[in-house]
């Protein structure tokens, strides 16, 4: 089954960032998840503008970027000039006043557009945007902290979101607690790529390589 694996860098051993970037690449991840934290649109803060740029100029597959911040439209242009062309960038459509501006910004970038999707944020909300972004995040557990638990009435709305994406054209990725159990479920469904952190990944005491292998040879 074909599925993408991308891995959450706010897990990572920072003490060797360059070391985890080249071990998870050859391992066979298939990119690597950014999320960037305010402090005040979600109760954290996380990676850094500077995070970003290292990673991005350090790995050799692509970067998806998660924007949990307020009005990201005042400052993409300082996310956007550290990426590259067919990276992805996902806004929260509800830390923005016009989130179609702020995706139309990563659009003329080169980008890919996305938007993520919290568990409390009824597919309703987000429909005309959906026609314009081609990845959509769903969070299955509330947006700041990693080692949350996973919130189950999030698979009604990705089922919804399913029965969507070919009319609309996006690919669906998980964010959130994702355990094998979780891509044995979804990845038959059509969910497309799963963002792995500690529950998966990270802090395993196993190589990258042979977590990732486990994960592909799931048997579904």
């Amino acid at each position: 089954m074909d599925f993408e694996l991308t891995a959450s860098m706010m897990c990572a051993n920072y003490g060797n960032l360059e070391r985890e970037v080249k071990d998870l690449e050859e391992g066979g991840i298939d990119s690597f998840h950014i999320d960037i934290m305010d402090g005040r649109y979600v109760p954290n803060f996380a990676m850094s503008l500077n995070d970003l740029r290292y990673i991005a100029q350090t790995a050799d597959r692509p970067v998806d970027v998660h924007l949990m911040i307020e009005h990201p439209n005042n400052r993409i242009g300082l996310f956007l000039d550290n990426l590259r062309k067919g990276d992805t960038v996902y806004i929260h459509p509800e830390a923005e006043y016009h989130p179609s501006t702020t995706l139309q910004s990563i659009i003329n970038a080169g980008m890919i557009p996305g938007i993520a999707v919290n568990p409390g944020t009824s597919v309703e909300t987000v429909m005309e945007m959906l026609r314009i972004v081609k990845k959509v995040l769903i969070m299955s557990v509330n947006p700041g902290n990693a080692g949350q638990m996973f919130l189950p009435y999030v698979g009604k709305k990705i089922t919804k979101l399913l029965s969507l994406k070919e009319d609309m054209d996006f690919e669906i990725y998980w964010d959130g607690a994702c355990s094998a159990d979780k891509i044995l479920e979804f990845a038959p469904k059509g969910v497309r790529g799963f963002v792995l952190g500690t529950t998966l990944l990270f802090g395993r005491g196993r190589p990258y390589g042979d977590t990732l292998q486990d994960i592909r040879e799931l048997k579904f």
